[in-house]
């Protein structure tokens, strides 16, 4: 476990915190006036190893051989030009730090960081964090890579949980969850049963990873919920008709992936972002990550009722469970996490792969 300290006086600025993996949904803009959740759980923290918040930098102003040593394949319309290697953390994490006014701009209900750090020590008065906050980002405070230094906590030292460990943990991430709006009870309810924001970004970074493991053929995913995520994206962008290569989860505590399996859908460490390793058997098969928590529940499903039960309820007992809640619409990848995965793949300078990109845009609003 570590603290960090502000570079500038030494002070403190963190509870003791252990690393874990960059969610997924790190980045994410979600919908217009949407109250996201925390982005870390308490008591962790993440490094965004990119470099990341202003200033800001087109695409036409970077020279090529930088775009390459960044590892980014395909245009994009901006890109960072600030320093690599910002940590993420819980904002009750945070200790001894102040709000520099100037510095809280948001675009609409909170603060989005636009103006960088917004944070500062209390001690020293030396910017070191920004607070996001805003509607429709996840709520986060990222500390300054060049205004910190991480310090190791003495005999708190932890070594990651075995993949059996995880398992039998169950700590799984369920696909629906209730969304929260910014507008009123002027409305009526200000929230309502949705596909989990956390999962559409999943599905967008693992939607690249099973494109490229395609080569531009039809790919077959399993049915059930799987099946939605995944399918009728799928079938929209690659060609239809044989060959097919066919993708199949595999993990811990599964059967070994049938040797003809191409792609397997694979869990990632939540501590040591670690992708797990297939069977000797299926080496061969292209791997595409899933995190650990959409994993543990597409692999082992939680039941539930998909209607109430039939039937008259005993003498005295009254029912208060609601039934399974649903969402309303189709489920539909993170056209931005895709976007973002996608174009750091080199595979995308293929030119069918180009041509998803181009397209998908085109068809954002029917696909994503």
């Amino acid at each position: 476990m570590f603290v960090f300290v502000c570079a500038g006086c030494g002070a403190e600025l963190t509870a003791p915190l252990s690393q874990v993996v960059l969610p997924d949904h790190a980045h994410q803009k979600y919908g217009n006036a949407i109250q996201l959740p925390v982005l870390m759980e308490p008591g962790t923290f993440a490094v965004e190893l990119e470099p990341s918040g202003p200033p800001w930098r087109r695409w036409e102003e970077i020279d090529p051989d930088e775009l390459a040593a960044r590892g980014i394949h395909a245009p994009v319309h901006v890109l960072s030009d600030g320093a690599p290697g910002a940590i993420v953390i819980a904002p009750g994490d945070v200790r001894g730090t102040v709000l520099i006014p100037e510095k809280c701009g948001g675009y609409c209900c909170g603060l989005d960081g636009a103006d960088g750090s917004n944070l500062a020590c209390e001690a020293c008065g030396l910017p070191v964090a920004s607070r996001i906050d805003d509607c429709s980002l996840w709520q986060a405070v990222w500390l300054a890579p060049d205004a910190v230094r991480r310090l190791p906590v003495d005999g708190a030292d932890v070594a990651p949980i075995s993949w059996a460990e995880l398992v039998a943990e169950g700590r799984s991430a369920p696909p629906l969850e209730p969304i929260t709006s910014w507008d009123g009870p002027r409305l009526g309810l200000n929230h309502w049963w949705s596909w989990s924001p956390r999962w559409e970004a999943a599905a967008g970074r693992a939607l690249a990873h099973l494109l490229t493991a395609s080569e531009g053929r039809p790919v077959t995913v399993p049915g059930g919920l799987t099946g939605e995520m995944f399918q009728r994206v799928l079938d929209a962008l690659l060609p239809a008709g044989p060959p097919v290569r066919r993708a199949v989860m595999a993990g811990p505590r599964l059967p070994a992936p049938d040797a003809d399996a191409d792609i397997l859908l694979v869990p990632v460490h939540p501590q040591t972002g670690e992708t797990w390793a297939a069977s000797s058997q299926a080496v061969s098969a292209s791997l595409v990550p899933l995190p650990f928590g959409v994993w543990l529940w597409l692999a082992f499903p939680e039941p539930h009722l998909p209607a109430p039960a039939s039937g008259v309820m005993p003498a005295g007992v009254l029912r208060d469970d609601p039934p399974a809640p649903h969402p309303c619409s189709l489920f539909r990848p993170d056209p931005g996490v895709f976007w973002h995965t996608l174009v750091r793949l080199p595979a995308v300078r293929s030119p069918w792969l180009r041509e998803i990109l181009r397209t998908s845009h085109r068809t954002r609003a029917g696909l994503f």
